[in-house]
C-alpha cells in the first residue's frame, strides 16, 4: 500500500467535539491512519478483512482509517443498540437493524462503517443506504465522520459522547443539530441517556421498560 501510516489515539466525530472526561483509566480505540491512500487501498483492505467487523474502515479524500474498538466502546455500542431495539418493539415502530454495514460510494470515493445503522421498514429489497447511522465516540479527533455520511447523503447520523446522544439531520447537502430525530421523533433522548448510566446492559433495559410501561 503506498500510503503514509500514522498511529493515533481517537475515535471521530465531528471536529471541534471535546474528549470525554473520566476515561483516563480505560484503554482508548486503536486507530491507524493511512494518508496518500487511493480507493484501490480501501477495496483490498475490505477484501482482505473479509465478513469481520474488526477492524472498520472509514476512506475519505485519499485518508484511510482503520479503527479497533475497545471493550468499553463496544460495550457502549451494544447497550445502545439493545435500548433503541427494544424501544421500537415496545413503540411498535417498525425498525430494521443493519450492523456496521459497510457503505460506500466509488463515485464519491468516500466509504464508512458506523457502529450501528437502521432503516425504516418496510424499506427496498437492495438499499444502498441505512436511514440512521450511529457512531459511539470516545475520544476526539481522526477523519470527520459527518463528512463522510454526507457524500454518502445518509439522512441522520447519531453520536454517543459523553454520556449524551446527539442527533444530526441531513438539510440539502449539509448536516444540521436535531433536538430529536427526524427520523424517530417519539424517541426521548433524555430516556435514553437515564438507561445508558444504568451499571449493567439487563438493568439499562429493565429502566427503559419499567419508563414506557409508566409512560404507557
Amino acid at each position: 500500500m503506498a500510503a503514509t501510516a500514522e498511529r493515533i489515539a481517537d475515535t471521530t466525530a465531528p471536529a471541534t467535539m471535546p474528549a470525554p472526561a473520566g476515561r483516563a483509566a480505560q484503554p482508548d480505540d486503536q486507530i491507524v491512519l493511512f494518508n496518500h491512500a487511493d480507493w484501490s487501498d480501501y477495496e483490498r483492505l475490505l477484501e482482505i478483512r473479509g465478513e469481520s467487523a474488526i477492524p472498520r474502515l472509514t476512506f475519505i479524500d485519499g485518508a484511510l482509517e482503520l479503527m479497533t474498538p475497545s471493550w468499553y466502546h463496544e460495550s457502549d455500542k451494544k447497550t445502545l443498540a439493545r435500548l433503541i431495539e427494544i424501544w421500537a418493539l415496545e413503540m411498535d415502530v417498525a425498525l430494521g437493524g443493519a450492523g456496521s454495514w459497510t457503505i460506500k460510494s466509488e463515485l464519491a470515493e468516500k466509504g464508512a462503517e458506523p457502529d450501528e445503522c437502521y432503516l425504516l421498514e418496510p424499506f427496498a429489497q437492495e438499499p444502498c443506504r441505512p436511514d440512521i447511522a450511529i457512531e459511539v465516540v470516545r475520544t476526539s479527533g481522526g477523519l470527520n465522520k459527518l463528512e463522510v455520511y454526507r457524500a454518502l447523503e445518509v439522512p441522520e447520523v447519531w453520536f454517543w459522547q459523553q454520556g449524551r446522544l446527539q442527533f444530526y439531520g441531513l438539510e440539502g447537502d449539509q448536516y444540521q443539530r436535531l433536538e430529536r430525530s427526524r427520523k424517530l421523533p417519539q424517541l426521548d433522548p433524555a430516556l435514553i441517556e437515564s438507561c445508558m448510566s444504568a451499571s449493567t446492559q439487563t438493568e439499562a433495559i429493565r429502566q427503559l421498560r419499567r419508563a414506557l410501561t409508566a409512560a404507557g
